[in-house]
């Protein structure tokens, strides 16, 4: 059961999740600080390089099944074209109406 991207709590999630969902480049590099960083599985990683990879060249889709914290924490069914479907954990820190960083890794 997922819920819908539209009743996230956190609006800053919620806007990418949408971005993501969209392959909206742009609306994603948008939510971002300039100097946020990311992590995957526990370890630092290029957020234009990762990004690229696991989303925008992928098809990368996020499913929310649940969220907690705000809205910061979520549990995701996430897809992409190179590692096909993956329940995930997703983890943001807003700043402002931007996020300053975003951990991710398998749930």
């Amino acid at each position: 059961m997922s819920i819908q991207v539209n009743r996230l709590s956190d609006p800053t999630v919620r806007a990418f999740v949408c971005a993501v969902n969209a392959h909206d480049q742009d609306a994603f590099q948008a939510l971002l600080t300039p100097d946020a960083t990311m992590s995957d599985d526990g370890s630092d990683r290029d957020i234009a390089d990762w990004t690229d990879r696991e989303i925008f060249s992928t098809h990368g889709h996020m499913d929310v099944e649940n969220e907690s914290d705000g809205g910061h924490a979520l549990l995701v069914t996430f897809r992409n074209d190179t590692w096909g479907e993956m329940r995930t954990k997703w983890r943001f820190d807003v700043t402002g109406e931007k996020v300053s960083r975003f951990e991710t890794g398998q749930a």
